[in-house]
């Protein structure tokens, strides 16, 4: 099972490859963002939206977040802006790094059940899991959008977890 820690450790990482990633995104062209690089969402713009999407959604099952005001077919479009998409994200990041503060063990270990409009049908699946997911999802996007930015001349540097977080904090999960 995973700990508080790990869920900690996991919301403090995607925090900061999210601000690695949109720090790379931010020194391309609006026009190079927008590209369709040939990812599931297309373009990075379109991907770090349905990101954002995503992470608001599952939020709202977990933390009782506002749903996001479009569907999942249109994620990819939920903020026009990159300006805007960029702070959404950090806004959102630091509340999720706040959630992950105050999981606790009976947190994860208790069961969740939602709708899920993807499934189409009520679902039922432990927490510990779904956060899981929720983790992965975000460094599987992230990663095709690393791709992307690699492809267009961007570094970003490290990506790999015991790299980019603190020693004391990899120590504890």
């Amino acid at each position: 099972m995973i700990t508080p820690a790990y869920v900690r450790c996991m919301a403090a990482y995607n925090s900061e490859m999210n601000r690695k990633i949109y720090a790379a995104a931010a020194r391309l062209s609006d026009a190079v963002r927008r590209e369709d690089g040939g990812l599931f969402w297309g373009s990075i713009h379109s991907t770090l939206n349905h990101l954002l999407w995503a992470d608001t959604m599952w939020m709202s099952r977990l933390d009782g977040w506002d749903r996001p005001a479009r569907t999942l077919i249109d994620s990819g479009r939920l903020i026009p802006d990159f300006a805007d998409l960029m702070a959404s994200r950090f806004v959102a990041d630091a509340r999720i790094e706040a959630f992950a503060q105050r999981q606790t063990e009976a947190d994860i270990s208790a069961s969740m059940t939602w709708f899920s409009g993807a499934a189409q049908r009520e679902v039922t699946a432990p927490r510990a899991l779904l956060l899981v997911h929720f983790f992965n999802h975000q460094t599987h996007h992230r990663g095709q959008v690393h791709a992307l930015l690699t492809r267009s001349g961007q570094d970003i540097g490290d990506t790999d977890l015991f790299l980019v977080l603190p020693e004391d904090m990899l120590a504890t999960i």
